[in-house]
């Protein structure tokens, strides 16, 4: 099984790369967020290894989060990796958490392959898809607002409601963040 690639770029195109690994040309699906920041011949990517009957393929990632996004869709029954990578090169790991956590189906309906009742089981089995905090402020505000949201939820406020009222909040980390949204619910 291959984890991981490190070599020099022969070929690149939009979501496709041959890469030289001593000697050994490899084949690599790549989703095009991750092809435009491919700026140096070397370069070093995550690998998903997927062996069918018929065929191996390779995909890769600079990103840890877009692995464990691609690697988190493709479980989902009618979902392959022509799909997983559209979802890549359409929207960034957190962006997608957030359509995820505000089960967005009009957004996700825009990701080629994808109709409404794909849409709807994507959102419907990835409900919790969390994005890992690189100490990227976006990456880790999301995450304290889906924690908050999921607090607000057991407690018996409605999705619709918790997500309308933490949009209003200001607070960064998830308790400040649910003693703010309790304050606003309370009125």
């Amino acid at each position: 099984m291959i984890v991981g690639l490190v070599g020099k770029v022969t070929k690149k195109e939009p979501t496709l790369l041959n890469i030289n690994v001593n000697g050994i040309i490899y084949e690599v699906f790549v989703s095009i967020n991750c092809s435009s920041k491919i700026i140096s011949d070397e370069v070093k990517l995550e690998i998903t290894h997927i062996i069918r009957e018929d065929s191996q393929s390779l995909y890769g990632f600079l990103d840890s989060n877009e692995k464990k996004l691609f690697d988190t869709v493709i479980k989902i029954n009618g979902v392959g990796p022509k799909v997983a990578l559209a979802i890549c090169s359409t929207f960034t790991p957190a962006s997608f958490a957030q359509i995820v956590n505000e089960n967005d189906v009009s957004m996700l309906k825009r990701v080629p392959g994808i109709g409404p009742k794909g849409a709807s089981r994507i959102l419907v089995e990835l409900s919790g898809f969390i994005v890992d905090s690189n100490d990227n402020l976006e990456d880790s505000s999301l995450s304290s607002s889906f924690e908050a949201a999921l607090a607000l939820e057991s407690l018996g406020f409605k999705k619709d409601v918790v997500s309308k009222v933490l949009k209003t909040c200001v607070s960064g980390n998830t308790s400040d963040l649910v003693k703010e949204a309790l304050r606003k619910l309370q009125k």
